[in-house]
């Protein structure tokens, strides 16, 4: 399929207006992922060997400026109302996945990725206790295409059923951050669904990230890996300061929107790259025992958190 245009020069100019356009408001969150997907199988990432390094970055930047559009009154409102949540979510993969590792006979440290993965962050969280753990290439990077397969497929299904069930844009915007991988769907999704679903899930989401710490912690004791050190998402700290900003700088008041509005279509731009990361190739190699595992977890954190919401 990557001989669909075979001249590598046309490929990069393909690869960039796509690119650009995902920038614009005529491009959605699940578009921009579609679209790079697309590109993945028809004419491959003429970019993927460096692109890796500067989706996490990009992330983090428009996760940044999007703490400008946000008060310090909403943001702890929105933390507090989805802390209980989280805790309960948290601890109910973690344990569930240990115990659906047995069931399937999965390597240990496999299914320890992919409850991490599921329970906190997606592949943050992957990446933060895989130092710790120390699986193998093939154990991460089976455990991230789960990842962001699922998050790709959640990306579509989530906004549907939040419409189908009339949820409101807080409820819509709790159920993603607790039960979407990754961040970059997390507000993908919410960011689809409506602004104040998307404020929303952003904090709660980030909120969730910070419990990297205290699960690194435990996966110390638990992998007897005391060497090894903690991945702390510093960038956290740079969204709540964006907050602080602009609740009591009024001059930061007047460029909020643009930033966050720039924010926005940054997170596109960062959906576009993730989806072409994924191929026909990389699905392949998602066995058949590790998805029926992450897709339980999945389905039991997506129902139960909707459930507890909503009733």
């Amino acid at each position: 399929m990557k001989d669909f245009i075979p001249n590598n020069t046309l490929r990069k100019t393909v690869f960039i207006v796509l690119a650009v356009l995902c920038l614009t408001p005529w491009i959605s969150s699940p578009i921009a992922l579609t679209a790079g997907f697309v590109v993945a199988v028809l004419i491959g990432n003429p970019f993927e060997k460096h692109l890796h390094q500067y989706i996490h970055l990009l992330l983090q930047v428009s996760i940044v400026g999007l703490g400008f559009g946000l008060r310090l009154d909403e943001a702890l409102q929105a933390g507090k109302s989805g802390f209980l949540l989280t805790v309960m979510s948290i601890i109910t993969v973690m344990v569930l996945g240990y115990v659906l590792g047995r069931v399937f006979k999965l390597e240990k440290k496999l299914s320890y990725l992919i409850s991490a993965g599921t329970a906190i962050c997606g592949g943050s969280a992957i990446a933060a206790v895989s130092p710790i753990i120390k699986p193998d290439t093939k154990e991460i990077s089976l455990g991230l295409a789960i990842v962001f397969t699922l998050n790709s497929v959640a990306l579509f299904i989530y906004p549907a059923i939040g419409h189908l069930l009339h949820l409101s844009q807080e409820q819509f915007g709790l159920w993603c951050a607790i039960g979407i991988h990754d961040t970059s769907s997390v507000v993908g999704a919410a960011g689809k669904y409506g602004y104040e679903a998307l404020k929303t899930a952003t904090t709660v989401k980030l909120a969730r990230a910070l419990w990297i710490i205290p699960v690194s912690a435990i996966t110390m004791l638990i992998f007897k890996n005391k060497k090894s050190g903690v991945k702390v998402p510093w960038f956290i700290g740079w969204f709540i300061l964006a907050i602080l900003l602009n609740t009591y700088l009024p001059v930061f008041g007047h460029i909020s929107s643009t930033v966050t509005s720039l924010a926005r279509s940054g997170l596109n731009l960062t959906l576009f790259f993730i989806g072409s990361t994924l191929s026909v190739q990389v699905l392949k190699t998602i066995g058949m025992k590790p998805l029926a595992m992450a897709v339980i977890l999945w389905i039991v954190i997506s129902v139960g958190s909707l459930l507890y919401i909503m009733y």
